[in-house]
């Protein structure tokens, strides 16, 4: 039953295997100041706008193996439906063998740790190509102004100052000018209203499950490449391989924590290929553990406000 701004639908899942809720979903968080995410003690709120609308949902462990959600608004039933995807209880790590030290203490310190599949394509690929090429500070300042700006009010008793991203027609409609008052030059602007005149044919090839479909149409569109698509690949695919080749920093990291030394994305394809099928969850226990060394050395991205260009 659809629930009302005071009545949530709720949810108990119960897994067969740990899930780690808030590592899982914080793939999802866009920056500290992500107004579709929040952290409340062990519940995580966040929002999406399902196609049957928007929804604000809450999810908290009771237990390593029992979540316990909860939806508001017109998405809520749609959303509750998708809570296994959501929290990673369908991605199977079982055949992942770490083969190194750091890996094998990674899996051992982050038990649980998924990834997730929200099956909103458009709402991954919209941060995903405001991302592209730019530091994340600048990036997430953008994305918060946009949704300050044309985003809708969190349904039901969400923390203050959540929202719900737009649709694909109100990104398609952003005039030029709102983009640039943002901070999104005018490259990624066109890419990103591109993307939402066919997300309509994105989220039915994602629905379908033909995930190499979806890679295929968001590669169609100009301004999309391989990095983008993999940064929407593991969100809302919930592909443990997706490795966002073209990062400014994937290859040098993981390469620095791995072998030692820094690598590039030729070198980074063949030192990942013995996990192929978890590439993803290779790059993302580097990113998080803490025995891995950062190679600080080399130049960095410079700052561009595009605000003042």
């Amino acid at each position: 039953m659809r629930s009302t701004l005071s009545d949530p639908v709720t949810r108990d899942v119960h897994v067969t295997s740990p899930v780690n809720v808030y590592l899982t979903l914080s793939l999802l968080r866009r920056g500290p100041g992500d107004p579709t995410f929040r952290r409340d003690g062990s519940r995580i709120w966040r929002t999406s706008r399902m196609a049957t609308g928007p929804v604000t949902y809450a999810i908290e462990p009771r237990s390593a193996t029992h979540v316990r959600a909860q939806a508001w608004g017109p998405g809520s039933d749609e959303l509750i439906e998708r809570v296994p995807q959501l929290i990673g209880a369908e991605d199977d790590p079982t055949s992942f063998e770490p083969r190194h030290p750091l890996l094998a203490d990674g899996v051992r310190r982050f038990p649980g740790l998924r990834v997730p599949r929200t099956g909103r394509v458009l709402e991954a690929l919209i941060p995903a190509i405001i991302e592209q090429k730019v530091l994340g500070i600048d990036a997430f300042a953008a994305q918060r102004r946009l949704l300050r700006r044309f985003g809708e009010a969190a349904p039901g008793p969400a923390p203050e100052g959540m929202l719900v991203t737009p649709d694909a027609e109100h990104w398609a409609a952003i005039p030029s000018w709102e983009w640039h008052l943002a901070g999104v030059d005018p490259r990624r602007a066109r890419a990103a209203q591109a993307s939402a005149k066919v997300a309509a044919q994105l989220e039915r090839l994602a629905e379908s499950g033909d995930d190499a479909a979806v890679y295929r149409a968001m590669r169609s569109i100009p301004g999309v490449g391989v990095w983008t698509a993999a940064e929407v690949g593991y969100r809302a695919l919930g592909d443990a391989d997706a490795v966002p080749f073209g990062d400014f920093h994937v290859a040098k990291d993981t390469g620095t924590a791995l072998i030692g030394r820094r690598i590039d994305d030729a070198e980074l394809a063949t030192l990942l290929e013995p996990w192929r099928g978890h590439r993803f969850r290779v790059v993302r226990l580097v990113q998080l553990s803490p025995l891995a060394a950062r190679d600080r050395r080399g130049p960095r991205m410079a700052r561009v406000d595009h605000r003042h260009i």
